[in-house]
């Protein structure tokens, strides 16, 4: 019997919006690794998408890198409210001129 926890559930597949708004990603995005785990955050009070979520590198210098797509983000945002454990992953990152493409992976944590 295996004693590691269970894979986590890809609940979402999905690229990062909004990180042609971000300063400082430029100078950030070498650190971006593929794999690297992301933490999510709920936006309730965001003006422009009830259901958002910000989208964070984690460790002490967290850094905001965008959000989860509008019209894509309701089961997560409605999951992160009720408290389950959702995260998320990089999987694949290139810059297309000016704009850095994030793709990610939103992970349940099983236990």
């Amino acid at each position: 019997m295996s004693t590691s926890s269970p894979e986590p559930l890809i609940l979402l597949e999905c690229l990062v919006a909004g990180t042609t708004h971000r300063t400082g990603l430029r100078e950030l995005e070498p650190q971006l690794q593929p794999n690297q785990p992301l933490a999510l955050q709920r936006e309730p009070d965001s003006s422009y998408d009830d259901w958002a979520v910000r989208v964070y590198t984690t460790g002490p210098n967290a850094f905001w890198l965008g959000y989860l797509p509008e019209g894509r983000n309701e089961t997560v945002a409605r999951l992160l409210d009720a408290g389950y454990p959702v995260v998320a992953r990089l999987t694949h990152k290139a810059w297309e001129e000016d704009w850095l493409h994030l793709e990610i992976e939103v992970l349940l944590e099983r236990a």
